[in-house]
């Protein structure tokens, strides 16, 4: 499939609803936004996706998921430097250090993490290599599309309703002095309550 062309004429999510119902195998380049994304496929699944200028080691993904303290981050880096991330891998679980499921659930998360982040790019050059996939030292998953469009369709719907309400991210927030409502009517959680406590004009 000879697929190139720019987001703002083909947006991310029909380029993942192709790929899907194509059920293609291969690899999409994404260059925009002064940031490159590489996201590969296989039979219409998301199979890896590595942000460029990024460590995107095993070590680096099991720690941004919080299986790994800093210090076991870099004792690793360290003392498993001379292996790939499918023989690490099978090493942590062999030695029972972490589960097969740890190592699928982070590495899922990661790969949703970057793919995620391109349903809000606006704009940027792309080209789909077929058949093209990663490494052989890589691991490499099979998530299917069709949750992963919705989700990420649904968070751009959220994005675009957002910058609605606050056009630019640089904009200070304070409370209204009167806001027109009670404010004894409303029940909020803890991590509603987190978010309220970063409204400040100094943020």
């Amino acid at each position: 499939m000879a697929l190139k062309g720019n987001l703002r004429d083909f947006t991310f999510s029909q380029l993942l609803n192709l790929i899907n119902l194509a059920r293609k195998t291969g690899t999409l380049f994404i260059d925009g936004s002064g940031e490159q994304v590489t996201v590969s496929f296989r039979e219409g699944k998301l199979a890896y996706a590595q942000l460029a200028g990024q460590d995107n080691s095993l070590v680096y993904v099991l720690y941004k998921a919080k299986k790994l303290s800093a210090a076991q981050q870099r004792a690793l880096k360290t003392r498993a430097s001379h292996l790939n991330d499918k023989e690490l891998g099978l090493l942590l679980v062999n030695a029972n250090y972490l589960s097969q499921q740890d190592v699928i659930i982070s590495l899922q998360s990661y790969f949703l993490g970057i793919v995620n982040q391109l349903f809000t790019w606006a704009e940027g050059l792309f080209h789909f290599e077929n058949n093209l996939l990663p490494p052989e030292d890589k691991i490499t998953l099979r998530i299917g599309l069709e949750n992963i469009i919705i989700e990420g369709s649904r968070k751009l719907r959220e994005w675009e309703h957002l910058q609605d309400e606050i056009p630019s991210l640089d904009m200070a927030l304070k409370f209204a002095e009167r806001p027109g409502v009670k404010i004894g009517n409303f029940n909020l959680s803890a991590k509603e309550w987190q978010v309220i406590s970063y409204i400040n004009p100094k943020n």
